[in-house]
């Protein structure tokens, strides 16, 4: 005799995983990682400094030494930051604490997918504001929805992930503005901030409803270490530490992210290099029958004018390239988005879709 299974939330059912293709190619340029690994210096302190951990104890529970080095390169204190396993535990922790069953989370399609994602997981009201044809907010627009529909959490993403563009300061003046009439709060997503040369992380204060989340997983090519960071006023990260589980964040990457700050100064050349690219991979796409879109990110997103997505995808799959479909993406019909890679990686990929749209 069979049991009966125990099925999940009803709220579930039609949920499914975020994922993007592991699929195996010479040139992947698919998830906006670092195209270089970590400096070999970095390497090298982490592989000694692994041996000196004591793996046997559990790791430092408040991340004080982390927390305090971040603390140290924005010029807030230690209470102003909050570590998790990358920024999307960030996410997570955020809506845990803030989000939930009669609570609604607002977001402006098209975005990153996680932050819809975890506010069904979480259980809260997904509330969807849609942005121009152009992947610009339009103020009025946003800050009448805000006022109409008061959303406890506003997730603002900046460089936008898969558009590439950013928001003006106006923007989150106005988001602020009208959350802080009602007891919202936002969180502006700077999974790529360092490649865009402006950022919400001066807005930062203690009478401010606002959080900036950050990532080691692009600029510090860390991606395999998962590890991200967010920074907002004392009070409103205090209430994270009651909804993470202990010990979240392991030892090894804790360890990772202070050695990591000390290459800072490698990491910026990187980035300076990264942009030059962007730059000329941005240019030799305008050449080409496609439209592309300006970004301020390590990935440019761009449409066929021939071609479907889907056909292209697949013709730069057979050529060894991965990049990523977004063609199944609201408001994203036939574009594709791939990340900036080493210049070989670059010429690979520009070869390979002239060919494909040829």
């Amino acid at each position: 005799m069979g049991s009966k299974r125990l099925a999940p939330r009803p709220d579930l059912g039609f949920l499914t995983g975020y994922h993007s293709p592991q699929t195996n190619a010479a040139v992947r340029l698919n998830t906006n990682e670092s195209p270089l690994p970590p400096p070999p210096g970095f390497i090298d302190a982490l592989a000694v400094g692994v041996r000196d951990l004591s793996l046997n104890r559990y790791p430092e529970r408040s991340v004080f030494r982390l927390r305090d080095r971040l603390a140290e390169r924005h010029g807030i204190d230690a209470t102003q930051v909050f570590a998790a396993n990358g920024s999307n535990e960030v996410i997570q922790t955020i809506l845990l604490a803030y989000g939930g069953a009669n609570r609604t989370v607002a977001v402006f399609q098209p975005t990153y997918a996680m932050h819809s994602q975890v506010a069904r997981t979480t259980g809260s009201r997904l509330l969807r504001g849609r942005r121009e044809k152009d992947f610009s907010l339009n103020v009025s627009k946003m800050s009448a929805l805000l006022q109409s529909e008061r959303p406890e959490v506003v997730f603002l993403c900046s460089p936008n992930n898969p558009t590439g563009n950013t928001d003006p300061e106006e923007i989150l003046a106005a988001g602020l503005d009208a959350v802080s009439a009602y007891g919202g709060l936002i969180v502006v997503d700077e999974a790529y901030g360092e490649f865009a040369g402006i950022t919400a992380l001066s807005q930062i204060g203690e009478g401010r409803p606002l959080l900036v989340s950050r990532t080691f997983s692009k600029t510090w090519a860390m991606a395999g270490i998962r590890l991200g960071y967010v920074v907002g006023p004392s009070w409103c990260l205090a209430e994270l530490e009651k909804v993470v589980l202990p010990y979240h964040l392991n030892a090894i990457s804790q360890l990772a992210g202070l050695l990591a700050l000390d290459y800072e100064v490698e990491m910026s050349v990187r980035v300076a290099t990264l942009v030059e690219e962007r730059e000329r991979l941005t240019e030799c796409l305008r050449k080409l029958e496609v439209v592309v879109w300006p970004s301020a990110a390590n990935f440019v997103l761009f449409r066929p004018e021939t071609r479907t997505g889907t056909e292209v995808w697949n013709g730069l799959l057979e050529r060894s390239v991965l990049v990523r479909d977004c063609s199944s993406w609201e408001g994203l019909d036939d574009c594709l988005r791939v990340t900036v890679g080493t210049a070989d990686e670059n010429d690979h990929f520009l070869t390979a879709i002239g060919e494909v749209l040829t």
